[in-house]
């Protein structure tokens, strides 16, 4: 049920949104339980003009690396889910791509299940 966006500078790789894709759909499924297959993502590279942030805000040195991933889900994963995909997600770009830890940002926006329609103009989840 998650839609992930992610959202980083212009790369010479063709292949990097694309693999940062794949290791936070794999930080997904081990931390928070996402099925198989359910894996929904828009990769999107932008030039120096659309791509702006602080690079100190709340004192983290932020770097033209960063990456910013926004992920769209259902409500009720727990705090400790939370922070364990947080964390599970900067470590494996760090380890996997050589992203900096301060360059891993993300934000959760929970939506209530109903708020889904996967096709078909249904809403599959709704109770």
């Amino acid at each position: 049920m998650p839609l992930v966006r992610i959202e980083i500078k212009k790369q010479q790789d063709p292949t990097y949104a694309k693999r940062i894709g794949q290791l936070i759909y794999a930080a997904m499924r081990s931390s928070i339980g996402v099925p198989e297959d359910d894996n929904f993502q828009i990769l999107a590279e932008h030039d120096e003009q659309h791509f702006i942030f602080d690079p100190g805000y709340l004192g983290i040195p932020r770097s033209d690396k960063l990456v910013i991933i926004q992920i769209t889900l259902s409500e009720g994963r727990t705090v400790e889910q939370k922070k364990l995909l947080y964390k599970t997600i900067a470590e494996s770009l760090n380890a996997e791509l050589a992203v900096r830890l301060e360059d891993v940002f993300i934000n959760l926006v929970e939506v209530k299940k109903e708020n889904w329609s996967f096709g078909n103009g249904v809403a599959q989840y709704a109770l």
